[in-house]
């Protein structure tokens, strides 16, 4: 992937990427105070086998509550998800559940399925009451707007945006004797984005982050559930742009099946080729989407990637990365292209995991700027500026302890990102 391809909307989806057994739509509600387009539904042909991971918030919104209800009482057999922006039907007490269960029993009415069947999501302000009404008017709009081309997954991608300044989709296919399995997803998110995904069945700022997989291989629930996981513990949840949580946070795969090509989440040997494949495809197509989110994260300028190794175990060199990620001194000093070792250092010394200062390097980019806890006598200041001038670029922090290794995706902090946020709801 180039640098520049994650700094500007993606392309625009193809036709044959489109998951088969699948239609999208996007309308005008009216909540969005612009006008622009704000609420969408996917809607599967046949019910899709779903399953969802939702934020670990212990405020969640009323659609979370929802879901995770309908998506329990369906057992996992889903026919749409339902979307709205402008709007974060959080805080809402009994009116927002309400109103979240009246959208899904209109949608459901249309569709001729049970209300459980649909699943909805909503991204905005929180504490507002929702006006639902203005939903259940235009959901004959997104009846009428149904398609399954590219254009169609676009639009709905555009319409779910808030603070987003760009459309976040991706695609990857798998090549089987049986024929292709598609794999294609969308996004959004731009700040309050520091995803802590959690099972459906376990577990006040403002933005969110909401992504929908599709795929049409068939897949059961407990499977699906399985496989988003797996490909959300090392994507998803391993990104921030600003260290905050979502109470509305949902990352959903739906699988329609319709492709004709099994994959089996526990697989045996002659299975196993083709479960391999399909991972790494749903992989490529959460972290692409998960970089386009931190790429767009509010006010950022650089996709900062830390490479920390050399910890005691794994979770420690995460503690270190999240440490790295969350404090404001470093990440101002990217804004600023200002290779300030020194933050680094004391952000990992404050991260809670085992550090033997003396044992700790740093590079970014190919420039060694920190050996052995003190400044590397192979600093160079310019070069190292240079590096951070670019749009993209690694921080890569050996701790000297042990085969301890992770993988963050993160942003600068600039002056942008406090004027957004420093009147967002006014």
């Amino acid at each position: 992937m180039k640098e520049t391809d994650l700094f500007s909307s993606a392309a625009p989806m193809t036709d044959a990427a489109v998951p088969l057994g699948f239609a999208f739509a996007a309308a005008r509600a009216g909540i969005k105070a612009s006008g622009n387009p704000d609420f969408a539904w996917a809607v599967a042909r046949r019910p899709a086998a779903a399953a969802a991971l939702f934020t670990s918030n212990r405020v969640a919104a009323a659609p979370i509550l929802v879901g995770r209800r309908h998506l329990e009482r369906s057992r996992g057999a889903i026919r749409a998800v339902v979307v709205n922006a402008g709007n974060a039907n959080c805080a809402t007490g009994e009116p927002g559940l309400h109103a979240a269960q009246r959208v899904c029993a209109e949608a459901a009415r249309i569709l001729g399925c049970d209300a459980h069947a649909v699943i909805p999501s909503s991204t905005g302000i929180i504490g507002a009451p929702l006006p639902y009404e203005k939903l259940l008017a235009a959901l004959p709009s997104l009846q009428d707007g149904l398609g399954s081309t590219g254009g169609h997954f676009d639009r709905m991608a555009e319409a779910i945006m808030t603070t987003d300044t760009r459309r976040k989709t991706a695609a990857a296919s798998v090549e089987t004797p049986r024929g292709a399995i598609r794999v294609a997803g969308m996004v959004k998110g731009a700040g309050m984005i520091f995803p802590q995904l959690t099972p459906a069945a376990g577990s006040p700022p403002h933005a969110t982050m909401l992504g929908y997989i599709f795929t049409d291989a068939a897949i059961d629930p407990a499977g699906a559930s399985r496989l988003l996981e797996r490909a959300c513990s090392t994507t998803f949840n391993r990104i921030s742009i600003d260290g905050d949580t979502s109470t509305n946070d949902t990352l959903m795969l739906l699988a329609s099946g319709a492709s004709g090509v099994a994959i089996e989440a526990d697989p045996g040997p002659e299975a196993a080729p083709l479960t391999e494949a399909f991972c790494a495809a749903l992989r490529q197509v959460c972290l692409s989407l998960a970089k386009r989110m931190v790429a767009d994260g509010e006010g950022a300028q650089r996709l900062v990637e830390l490479d920390i190794r050399g910890a005691a175990n794994d979770e420690e060199a995460l503690r270190v990365a999240r440490a790295i990620a969350h404090s404001p001194l470093v990440k101002t000093a990217w804004a600023g292209s200002d290779p300030n070792w020194g933050r680094l250092l004391a952000a990992a010394g404050y991260s809670g995991a085992r550090l033997d200062p003396g044992r700790v390097s740093i590079r970014i980019g190919e420039e060694e700027i920190c050996s052995m806890g003190m400044v590397s006598p192979r600093l160079n200041p310019e070069a190292a500026r240079r590096v951070m001038l670019r749009q993209e670029y690694v921080v890569q922090i050996d701790l000297g302890l042990g085969e301890g290794r992770t993988q963050l995706w993160t942003c600068d902090l600039t002056e942008e990102y406090v004027r957004i946020n420093a009147a967002y709801s006014t």
